[in-house]
């Protein structure tokens, strides 16, 4: 077959593409830098102009190309939009009740896709075809094939900026109804500047990586700084959901060959990416990295598979008994459970393996801290004290695992900012922790 006139004969306007969206449908889209930009402008267009009068739409981390298309004032009484995970583009829909959110672990959205939501359509961003048919999500596998298997009508935004990954990236021509072109950048994310905390934590936790380990990180200061640290390392491995810049630097300086890989051996595996125009550019046909379902990169018991996995997560607060809280400020939604919970469980499960939750020691300037007796009225409780296995600030590291309370209440104390150590040592006395 010659997959190039099928290509033309789907290829089609973005006007014309989302015209064949049902009113009332139940949409899921491409998520950070998967978003297809061109859809979503048309989608938007669309709901204007009375082409729609109710749609549900849903993604996690939603960026840019949502905020300034279907999160606009003028649509949102039409664009009903659920959140999977809250981001700075829906925090503020989502507190004023305009938004709403579905709690889930990431690894299990694919599952809720196919057997719990009435998927009506799904829109991604691909790369090029190839002369097979082929296109790759790129840098957004993670939900997008779910989407794809269980929608009635899958709509792809080409664009040839998208990277082709490899592994099980790949959506073929004729899983697609319509097919648009829209050739622009994908959106860069900054490089925070680093903090004096950063680099005692990426310290810390470096030297709690042994030669050979498989890592997961995630996207921040203390990550690039945990990278930093790293770079003295021998023949480290990567499984991890989110690729970073600082994966590519662990990777051109030799010290990510994966060759001590038990899972995937000599292959980086994540689930998306998003970073900068050379991150991006070094993922396309390289051979060293594959990009899976979310459901595959985050089964807690793949995860396990990988010796020596290590995570490094972050969170907003922590009480004294281990009780992490990353993803609310009270009742406040702030962001979403994502992977931490599946790498905490696979990573404590993988043989030598550790799961590390890393936090700076206060908020707000210094004046409030992170170590708390109990956690804010109203948090989420996003790993439970029984699956937290490391925590660190810049202060140091414990263990909680085979910890009593009382144990668990000192270490903590240790790990809080010297000037709320004696408030939280009596607080933790009134609660008979101490």
């Amino acid at each position: 077959m010659n997959y190039e006139q099928l290509f033309q004969s789907k290829l089609c306007s973005a006007t014309d593409a989302v015209s064949l969206i049902p009113d009332h449908s139940f949409i899921v889209q491409g998520m950070a830098t998967g978003e297809p930009p061109g859809l979503l402008e048309a989608i938007a267009d669309r709901a204007r102009n009375g082409g729609f009068t109710d749609l549900r739409m849903t993604a996690l981390l939603p960026m840019a190309a949502s905020a300034r298309t279907i999160f606009s004032d003028d649509v949102t009484d039409i664009i009903h939009w659920e959140s999977l995970f809250a981001t700075g583009a829906d925090r503020n829909l989502i507190a004023e009740g305009i938004a709403s959110f579905s709690p889930a672990f990431f690894h299990q959205i694919p599952r809720l896709i196919t057997e719990f939501m009435d998927v009506n359509v799904a829109i991604v961003c691909v790369s090029r075809i190839d002369r097979h048919g082929y296109m790759s999500l790129g840098t957004s596998v993670d939900v997008n094939k779910a989407a794809i298997a269980k929608a009635d009508v899958v709509i792809a935004e080409v664009n040839e900026n998208m990277p082709r990954v490899h592994g099980d990236s790949w959506v073929h021509i004729s899983e697609v109804d319509a097919v648009i072109q829209n050739n622009v950048p994908l959106t860069v994310l900054p490089t925070p500047p680093e903090k004096e905390e950063d680099s005692a934590m990426g310290e810390i936790i470096a030297g709690m990586i042994p030669n050979g380990a498989c890592i997961q990180l995630g996207i921040g200061g203390v990550p690039n700084a945990v990278a930093k640290s790293l770079m003295g390392h021998q023949n480290l491995g990567i499984h991890t959901e989110m690729f970073v810049d600082s994966m590519v630097d662990l990777v051109e300086s030799g010290v990510a060959n994966g060759t001590q890989k038990t899972f995937h051996a000599g292959k980086a595996l994540y689930a998306f990416a998003a970073g900068s125009q050379r991150m991006y550019e070094f993922l396309d046909d390289n051979p060293y990295i594959e990009a899976h379902p979310v459901s595959y990169t985050n089964y807690p018991p793949n995860i396990a598979k990988n010796d020596n996995q290590i995570s490094v997560n972050s969170t907003i607060e922590v009480d004294l008994t281990g009780q992490c809280c990353s993803e609310s400020i009270g009742i406040q939604q702030f962001s979403g459970t994502g992977g931490q919970h599946d790498y905490a469980r696979g990573a404590f499960d993988s043989k030598g393996g550790k799961s590390i939750i890393a936090f700076y020691s206060t908020a707000k300037s210094g004046t409030v801290s992170r170590v708390v007796p109990t956690l804010t009225p109203g948090a989420v409780v996003t790993t439970p004290r029984n699956d937290v296995h490391w925590v660190v600030s810049e202060f140091g590291a414990e263990n909680l695992k085979g910890k009593t309370t009382a144990a668990r209440a000192e270490a903590l104390i240790r790990l809080a900012h010297p000037k709320f150590r004696d408030q939280l040592t009596a607080e933790a006395k009134k609660l008979r922790y101490l």
